[in-house]
């Protein structure tokens, strides 16, 4: 693409946006900046602290598990108390407990530190999510969560490449660092951004009342549960790259500098390309990138099968990105469509909670189908997966239609949503 072409493309992907918008968006540029904790975590307990694998596994098992905990909860908190707040609360609870785990010694508290540090740091997303979703027009949302999506991913290939340099001066500092970063982003949320919970209304169509938005709800909307479990099986497969890949390229013989070097793929390629992508599938139907990206992530695994040499393995990880890349800001579009505005954290909740236990069972999974029949057999399953996935969403969409405006909304309450000050 040529340079002027580049640029126009770019300043047209993110004009047109509210202020607001990018406060929230620096203060997650920030934070992910500041993640190292999750990086090192693993390196840190058994090289720092003498623990075991197995111990470390644990604790990131538990690490996951705050985060199911917190899910649904932070939903809650989201449409009671409003979308500002619930980002304090998270934020300075995040801050506070990475900092604590630093300082702890006895595998008890370690272990239960890290739950409560998953638990805070999962709470802020579903209030992250509903706020840009009540700030932005309706029109920009999968623009806003692509620009979303790209600072997460700009800020965790920096922390990680940092990461490996502040372990080598003292793993405490990290955690320091990343405390203090996290509390610049509750600073940044305290000072620059409004409340934006839409006002309770008492009209009398399903959805107006914020009493009418309960979790039963939620769980009774089958529409958008079909949602949360297509997402929880696309995001199983993703997680592979994190917990089946590594695993599955050691007992093949490669080192962890190889793995490394193939996942750096990943990061680079959502850095450099999320934004021509953004443009791609800025006005595409929605259904149709929901099953194209569910095939390159199901058969980007699925053809690690065949690798078997770090430059394979990396081409398999450009298939997969390349799905993740059209998955994540078009589902999450997708899951505010449905989401009626009065209970936009609850909804968002629920969809975090697949992520969520994804990142649970994943770990599992990959153990033990890599231990009893073989890495070719986790590939294989991926492309299962990943075609089970296309193939619902296919069914799915084209029941909602492609026209059909999200849940309980009235153009007024998407379009100008109100933002009260503090």
């Amino acid at each position: 693409m040529p340079v002027a072409a580049l640029r126009r493309a770019t300043r047209e992907t993110v004009s047109g946006l509210p202020r607001e918008f990018w406060w929230l968006w620096t203060s997650t540029l920030v934070n992910r900046l500041g993640a190292f904790v999750a990086t090192f975590m693993a390196l840190y307990l058994t090289l720092d602290r003498g623990y075991s694998a197995t111990y470390a596994g644990l604790v990131a098992a538990l690490h996951g598990l705050g985060g199911v905990v917190s899910s649904i909860g932070a939903g809650v908190m989201t449409d009671r108390l409003g979308r500002r707040p619930t980002l304090l609360v998270a934020q300075a609870s995040t801050a506070a407990s990475v900092a604590l785990l630093g300082f702890m010694h006895h595998p008890v508290a370690i272990a239960a530190v890290a739950f409560l540090v998953g638990a805070a740091s999962n709470a802020s997303r579903p209030a992250v999510q509903a706020m840009m979703a009540d700030i932005v027009r309706p029109e920009d949302r999968v623009r806003a969560f692509s620009l979303n999506y790209w600072a997460i991913n700009l800020g965790f290939a920096v922390s990680s490449m940092a990461a490996g340099f502040i372990a080598e001066v003292s793993y405490l500092t990290g955690f320091l660092i990343e405390a203090g970063m996290t509390a610049v982003c509750a600073v940044v949320v305290f000072v620059k951004l409004p409340e934006s919970r839409p006002p309770r209304q008492t009209g009398t169509e399903k959805g107006d009342g914020e009493e009418e938005v309960r979790l039963g709800t939620v769980l009774r909307d089958r529409r958008f549960m079909g949602v949360v479990g297509l997402s929880f099986l696309v995001a199983l497969v993703f997680q592979q790259g994190a917990v089946g890949l590594p695993v599955a390229m050691g007992a093949a013989g490669f080192s962890p500098a190889d793995y490394g070097l193939a996942i750096a793929v990943n990061g680079v390629l959502i850095v450099a390309l999320q934004i021509p992508v953004t443009r791609f599938i800025e006005r595409r139907d929605t259904g149709r990138i929901l099953v194209v990206s569910s095939l390159l992530a199901g058969y980007g695994f699925g053809l690690t099968a065949f690798a078997g040499s770090v430059g394979v393995f990396a081409l398999t990880v450009c298939v997969w990105t390349l799905g993740e890349m059209l998955n994540a800001p078009t589902q999450t579009g997708l899951v505010v469509r449905l989401s009626p505005a009065q209970g936009r954290g609850r909804y968002q909740g629920m969809y975090t909670l697949s992520w969520s236990v994804a990142a649970l069972v994943a770990p599992l999974m990959s153990g033990l189908v890599i231990d009893r029949f073989g890495a070719e057999w986790l590939w294989g399953m991926c492309a299962v997966i990943g075609t089970a996935a296309a193939i619902g969403y296919a069914v799915l969409m084209r029941r909602l239609g492609a026209a059909e405006p999200a849940a309980g909304e009235t153009p007024a309450a998407t379009t100008k949503p109100e933002v009260s000050p503090a």
